[in-house]
């Protein structure tokens, strides 16, 4: 029993690796048979471990996420609610940017009033949406901002820059000129009337 354990142990991690390359590689597109088959494993092995491709999505990048959420946790007492906010959607972006997948992965993850328990986007509002309610408690951010909306930013502008020559240049740039519209002094968009 001890050594079957530690056999599926060892594919997991095995699975795991190759996977990490993979997403690396090709982003969420990665192929699960792909995967399979440079890690020595079957199919069904991958799909006992990660039944779907977003659970296998969620372990890739739990590890960094996580740093994240300490990242949230280290900011969540700044004196400056705007600032801790926006130096951690910076990290964020940056990490997006730099992650293929990651995004991808987060687009996957509609609000809900019950999000999955261990999702990368219901571990990051857990740690960091106190960073957006110290924002907005400071008048710095609109009150209708939700953490939601700042998920899909993020995930938006790296999926948007992902094929450019220098991704996390433009992806600053965008994020920088997406800030000025969570302002509560900046003007209100015009809104077509239907």
């Amino acid at each position: 029993m001890t050594g079957q354990r530690s056999d599926a142990r060892r594919n997991r991690q095995r699975i795991l690796a190759v996977a990490e390359e993979e997403v690396a590689r090709h982003g969420a597109a990665a192929s699960l048979e792909q995967v399979a088959r440079t890690a020595g494993v079957g199919s069904a092995t991958v799909r006992r471990h990660f039944p779907t491709r977003q659970a296998l999505l969620e372990a890739v990048f739990r590890e960094r996420v996580q740093s994240l959420c300490g990242r949230a946790r280290e900011l969540v007492d700044a004196d400056d609610g705007r600032g801790a906010l926006l130096d951690w959607l910076g990290d964020f972006l940056e990490y997006a940017v730099s992650a293929r997948g990651l995004a991808d992965a987060l687009t996957y993850e509609p609000p809900t009033e019950t999000p999955a328990d261990h999702s990368c986007g219901a571990t990051l509002e857990e740690a960091a949406a106190p960073l957006l309610r110290h924002a907005q408690r400071d008048g710095a951010v609109k009150p209708d901002v939700t953490f939601h909306d700042l998920v899909t930013l993020v995930a938006g502008i790296a999926l948007a820059t992902e094929h450019h020559a220098r991704p996390a240049v433009q992806a600053d740039r965008l994020l920088a000129l997406a800030v000025e519209g969570l302002s509560p002094t900046g003007p209100e968009p015009h809104r077509r009337s239907r």
